[in-house]
């Protein structure tokens, strides 16, 4: 059986470009590299999504080595969705509204 596509909510989307921008405005190197690990981090989890913990309603985190995220999804019937790209010491728990 292959992997499960992968859906990314929106709101995701935009943390993830808005992160990715407040890197480049430091180091383009660092915005290279955030970049490669969040590639790195879907990849595994498309794999192999039940690996992570579960926590509640289904959700799991697969939190970065290198830099303050954590990608917080869930496994559904039909995909893989992205619900967080969570900065680790911002605001916890507010992704759960889109739920």
């Amino acid at each position: 059986m292959g992997a499960k596509p992968l859906e990314i909510h929106p709101e995701a989307l935009a943390e993830f470009k808005a992160a990715v921008v407040w890197y480049v405005d430091k180091s383009d190197s660092a915005a290279v590299n955030f970049v490669a690990e969040i590639d790195n981090a879907i990849e595994l989890i498309t794999a192999s999504p039940r690996r992570w913990p579960a926590a509640e309603r289904g959700t799991r985190k697969f939190v970065l080595r290198r830099y303050p995220y954590a990608v917080i999804y869930r496994e559904r019937d039909t995909d893989i969705q992205v619900l967080a790209i969570a900065h680790g010491h911002r605001r916890p728990g507010y992704w759960k509204k889109r739920l």
